[in-house]
């Protein structure tokens, strides 16, 4: 039997990743129906800095009574240069699961490529799927099924709006990308997914009647560099309550974390009352359970 990997959405089927989604709603409600993973590990193979990932597959593990080993580039063989397919060679006869983050997604293809146990995406250049099964989970507890919903993301056509755009395919609902002339998310990706997919130059038309909104920070890992030209390219484009008057009454704003407080979204989106970001970041673990759970072969 083939390995099954999560590098994107859309690797598995998307009854299967819509019941993972349930199924963490469940295990956020009775932790004590996580099925246990005694005796397997997870590899956490880790080339960029993390917070909520590392730490929801660490303590999901836990839970399941699992263990899991974090290695990043200075702490292994990576960093001196080895080749990445001769890790996967290594850890995954070591291993029952590996989560990568790293910069090139051609790095997550050539590991799975190899790997005898599954693989998953725990944020790539390209794509970030393990978020987005924390969004849906978040918006279904909130507004109950996300399918048929309108869905906005305000900002950068980054990984993050990647696999929104993955997930309006999965989950099939309608999502408006407003992002500047130079910023737009894969052309082909846009393409593929053009029924349930438009983009736009103006927040306010992909705001009108959203029933979710969602942003990122301007300059996400590796593009600090660029933080200067970003504000001025992204200016009018913060999720603030003139934007947030147009969407849905009852609309939920998500954002993913870390956040540039005040930049790309207003304090009472992150702090206010209706702030459903910090149920967002406690899901994460509660999704990668679910995932976990399901890789693992339960």
């Amino acid at each position: 039997m083939a390995v099954k990997h999560f590098l994107t959405l859309k690797d598995l089927p998307a009854s299967d990743v819509l019941a993972i989604v349930q199924r963490a709603m469940e295990l956020k409600q009775d932790p004590n129906k996580a099925i246990s993973q005694a005796r397997k590990t997870l590899g956490l193979v880790f080339e960029k800095s993390s917070t909520r990932t590392r730490v929801a597959f660490e303590v999901a593990m836990n839970q399941m009574d699992g263990s899991s080993i974090f290695l990043t580039s200075d702490a292994s063989q990576i960093g001196r240069g080895e080749p990445i397919e001769d890790t996967a060679r290594v850890l995954s006869r070591m291993m029952d699961c590996i989560a990568i983050r790293t910069f090139a997604h051609s790095t997550l293809e050539k590991f799975a490529e190899l790997s005898r146990v599954p693989v998953i995406n725990a944020l790539s250049d390209d794509f970030h799927p393990c978020q987005l099964l924390a969004d849906v989970q978040t918006f279904m507890e909130h507004r109950g099924d996300i399918k048929g919903a309108r869905v906005a993301w305000i900002g950068d056509g980054n990984n993050m709006c990647h696999s929104y755009i993955n997930a309006a395919e999965v989950f099939d609902f309608q999502l408006t990308v407003a992002c500047p002339a130079d910023y737009e998310p894969s052309a082909e990706l846009v393409e593929a997914s053009k029924a349930r997919v438009s983009i736009v130059r103006d927040p306010v038309q992909a705001a009108k009647g959203a029933d979710l909104v969602v942003t990122d920070v301007y300059a996400s890992m590796g593009q600090e560099e660029e933080q200067l030209d970003r504000l001025q390219a992204f200016d009018g484009f913060q999720v603030n309550p003139e934007l947030m008057s147009h969407a849905a009454d009852n609309a939920l704003v998500m954002h993913c974390l870390p956040a540039h407080r005040g930049e790309e979204i207003t304090l009472e989106y992150l702090d206010g009352e209706g702030s459903v970001v910090w149920d967002e970041a406690e899901n994460r673990m509660h999704s990668q359970k679910a995932l976990l759970e399901y890789l693992l072969g339960n």
